[in-house]
């Protein structure tokens, strides 16, 4: 009697779940979540992450576009300024009580680092909420990525003369998509861009490694750009401030232009790529897929 009791209360829990399911059905309502960073420079902002914001609206009519900060310092400080800004685990809840079913996150992260690997558990954990909720690739996802990139960046700031060299300043990670960074750097140099060099702040290729390619490279001038999509407060202090002052003291002539990645057309075209792939094809289950073999 007590295993037919357990048997039922199972199958009554399954059958609810069931139910809960096929409660979410697809409505019609449909969003976009632009899910950034963040920045407190109202003017970096405007060019990087409104601007992508309002290309993915025209890109995409269909859907009502919203946005999320992952950064909790720089909610904070906009805050304190009266602007608010939404986690995405916020956003995510405000769009369910809003009634849509389902839901497109990009975000608009460089590598697959902590921060994405964050917001796809934030969007799992959210997926009971939707009928589908699916999130598209960061920047330098595939090698075809990675090679457009470098393509772009190195017509953009290339130079007319060979010692004078490009060094793109990421942000940098403990995690191991890092190795995207230096896979760059790599392909900088075998696209034949030799000039050009990538380094991070918090992560490898380091300030010292830089150091030894521009000597390797016989630099006489160096120009710093930020390898981010805003050129925010890293741009404004550990780039313009701290690298270039220490490339001066190493004896280069150094400049900095600060433009954020999220400023360039072709790079905000990479984004809302990975945004329409995702649309089109769901993540791919490779243990369901192994099973079906």
């Amino acid at each position: 009697m007590r295993h037919l009791l357990i048997l039922f209360s199972m199958l009554a829990v399954l059958a609810g779940c069931s139910q809960k399911k096929e409660a979410i059905q697809d409505n019609g309502k449909q969003a976009i979540l632009m899910v950034h960073f963040g920045t407190t420079h109202d003017d970096t902002r405007a060019l990087t992450i409104d601007a992508i914001n309002g290309k993915v609206k025209e890109a995409f009519p269909q859907y009502d576009v919203f946005e999320a900060y992952t950064s909790r310092i720089i909610i904070k400080k906009l805050k304190e300024r009266g602007i608010e800004k939404m986690f995405p685990g916020q956003a995510l809840q405000m769009l369910h009580e809003k009634g849509y079913s389902k839901v497109m996150i990009q975000p608009t992260n460089i590598i697959t680092g902590k921060e994405n690997q964050t917001l796809r558990a934030e969007a799992e954990k959210a997926s009971s909420l939707f009928s589908e909720i699916r999130i598209g690739k960061p920047l330098l996802y595939s090698i075809e990525d990675c090679r457009e990139v470098i393509d772009i960046l190195g017509t953009r700031h290339a130079k007319s003369s060979p010692d004078h060299h490009v060094l793109l300043v990421g942000h940098g990670t403990d995690d191991p998509a890092n190795a995207l960074y230096s896979q760059a750097d790599y392909m900088f140099s075998t696209k034949g861009y030799t000039n050009f060099h990538v380094a991070t702040i918090e992560g490898f290729p380091s300030f010292e490694n830089a150091l030894q390619m521009l000597k390797r490279g016989g630099a006489v001038k160096v120009t710093l750009v930020p390898f981010m999509f805003v050129a925010g407060d890293h741009a404004a202090n550990d780039i313009s401030v701290e690298w270039k002052e220490a490339l001066e003291e190493s004896g280069y002539q150094t400049d900095v232009t600060m433009e954020g990645l999220g400023q360039v057309p072709q790079i905000q075209d990479i984004f809302i790529r990975h945004l329409e792939s995702a649309m089109e094809n769901p993540d791919e289950n490779l243990l369901e897929k192994k099973a079906s073999l």
